[in-house]
C-alpha cells in the first residue's frame, strides 16, 4: 500500500518555516511537540516490529544533541511502557533544562544509558534519532563513529534500523551523502514527522510512517501538505509498506 504520492514532501526551508509557525502562531511549546512526536515514533516501532517477532526486546536508541535526539529520548520512555527494553546512546547531551528533564524521566523508568563500546549487533532494533531536518553537512567527526556502528549492525542484517524524520547524515533535500566520508545509512523504517522531507523520496526501505498528529488545518492549507486522515485514534499513519 502507498500514500506517498498523496502527501507533499517539504524542502528544508519549508520544514523550518512550518516548525516556526507551530511555535509562534499556533502556540505549541517545544516539549509538547516533542512528547507527541516521540509517542508517534514509539507507536510506529511497536506496530512495525511486534515483540513476538523479535529475538529479544532490546532497542538501542541513538540520540543527537538537538530536538531529533529529544524525540528519541521521549520514544525510549514510551517504548519501555510498550514492553521493550530500550537503552540509549547519547554522546553529547543537551544542556537545557528540557533535555535534563528528559534524561531524568528516562532514568526514572530504569532506562540505561550506554556508550559506543556497547555491541550494536546485540540489538534487534536500532533507532536513529541523531539529526533532523536542520542538519547540514559536513558530518562532525564525533558522530562519524556512531553512524558507522549503526550502519555495520544494519548492513550485517543483525539489526533493523529505524530513522526518525530523516536518516542521519542524509542531505534533507537530495538524500544519501556522496562525500565518501559520511557513512550512508539505509534504514528499513523511516518515520517522517509533521510531513515527509524531500529526501524521503530516496527512501527505499520497508516501512514509511508519518507521525506527529498535531498539525492544525491552517498550516496544512497554507503549505498544501495534504496530510491524509489518521486512522481512528492512532498516533502514526502508514504511508508505504512492502513485503520482505
Amino acid at each position: 500500500m502507498s500514500l506517498n504520492s498523496v502527501i507533499k514532501y517539504l524542502s528544508q526551508q519549508e520544514a523550518i518555516d512550518v516548525d516556526k509557525q507551530l511555535f509562534d502562531e499556533c502556540g505549541f511549546s517545544v516539549d509538547q511537540l516533542m512528547e507527541l512526536a516521540g509517542l508517534s515514533v514509539a507507536t510506529a516501532v511497536f506496530k512495525s516490529y511486534p515483540l513476538t517477532n523479535l529475538a529479544n526486546n532490546k532497542v538501542l536508541v541513538c540520540c543527537g544533541p538537538g530536538n531529533n535526539g529529544g524525540d528519541g529520548l521521549v520514544a525510549a520512555r514510551h517504548l519501555r511502557l510498550f514492553g521493550f527494553d530500550p537503552q540509549i546512546v547519547y554522546p553529547k547531551p543537551g544542556r537545557s533544562d528540557l533535555f535534563q528533564r528528559l534524561v531524568k524521566q528516562c532514568q526514572q523508568f530504569d532506562i540505561r544509558f550506554v556508550d559506543l563500546s556497547t555491541s550494536f549487533q546485540d540489538y534487534p532494533l536500532i533507532i536513529d534519532a541523531i539529526f533532523g531536518f536542520s542538519y547540514k553537512p559536513p558530518l562532525r567527526s564525533e558522530y562519524r563513529q556512531l553512524l558507522q556502528l549503526m550502519k555495520e549492525a544494519s548492513d550485517n542484517g543483525n539489526s533493523k534500523l529505524i530513522s526518525v524524520d530523516i536518516p542521519s547524515g542524509w542531505n534533507v533535500e537530495t538524500g544519501p551523502p556522496t562525500d565518501g566520508e559520511t557513512p550512508v545509512l539505509n534504514p528499513e523504517c523511516l518515520i517522517s514527522l509533521t510531513a515527509p522531507k524531500l529526501c524521503a523520496s530516496q527512501f527505499n526501505g520497508r516501512f514509511h510512517w508519518l507521525g506527529g498528529r498535531f498539525v492544525p488545518p491552517t498550516i496544512i492549507k497554507k503549505y498544501e501538505i495534504n496530510i491524509p486522515s489518521y486512522p481512528d485514534a492512532d498516533q502514526c499513519l502508514l504511508l508505504f509498506s512492502k513485503n520482505n
